[in-house]
């Protein structure tokens, strides 16, 4: 064997080492492009629990922020990415984790678009509406109820004064990115008799879209077209 073609092996055994290595994007953080490596369209899902500051116990199906906002900003300076699919089938979880994913995705300055399937529910409506348009599926639910807190509550005012405040935060969200009405978002979140062992409202497809909290009922073939059609309406503008 020459040397060239022994430097060559060496550079190819080396191209694998690095490949068989890298973290598997889908794997590692649940997301990937929508097909091949050169497509346009960035999906993000958030599945399961979203993790905050504290970590879930390894059973839990969780989506964890520390992985979401490095991939929205990578997305949001690739050149080649032209539009954002967001994808949500969420319990809810941590609100301040779950605030700061709604917040990085209301920022992008690319199209976005979200679709909750299955379920979007709790802090998972805040980052539902985040998006520039918002579908639902026919079957999907969204329960939208007042902030929690676990574990020890300290019985001052100050505490009560806290949460007021954060609650507050999910409600100014929710009402600049959305249609639904204040008087009507908060008689949906405290209302009391539909949730069995909780106060608030689950409301299901149609029902979300009538509310105006999400735009529209439907699945992943109109979810695309909307970006789709987002994304060449940006072309024309010259991409700004």
């Amino acid at each position: 064997m020459s040397g060239g073609d022994g430097r060559k092996s060496e550079r190819n055994a080396e191209a694998e080492e690095k490949k068989a290595a890298a973290p598997d994007p889908v794997q590692q953080y649940g997301q990937t492009q929508t097909a091949a490596a050169e497509s346009n369209i960035f999906c993000l899902t958030i599945i399961g629990q979203v993790e905050g500051h504290l970590v879930l116990p390894p059973q839990n199906k969780t989506t964890k922020y520390e992985h979401i906002i490095p991939q929205l900003v990578a997305a949001e300076q690739n050149g080649k990415i032209e539009g954002i699919l967001v994808i949500l089938n969420t319990v809810g979880g941590d609100v301040e984790a779950g605030l700061a994913i709604a917040e990085m995705i209301a920022t992008l300055s690319k199209p976005k678009v979200a679709l909750v399937l299955g379920g979007g529910h709790s802090i998972g409506v805040p980052i539902a509406v985040s998006a520039d348009y918002s579908l639902i599926a026919e079957t999907a639910t969204m329960t939208i109820h007042p902030i929690r807190l676990n574990g020890l509550v300290i019985g001052v005012p100050q505490t009560f004064e806290y949460l007021e405040k954060m609650q507050e935060r999910v409600i100014r969200f929710i009402l600049n990115h959305s249609r639904i009405s204040e008087a009507k978002l908060k008689e949906l979140m405290f209302k009391t008799g539909e949730l069995a062992r909780d106060v608030g409202t689950t409301v299901i497809g149609a029902e979300a879209v009538s509310l105006g909290l999400i735009d529209q009922v439907g699945g992943i073939g109109e979810a695309l077209g909307q970006l789709n059609a987002r994304i060449e309406e940006r072309r024309k503008r010259g991409g700004t």
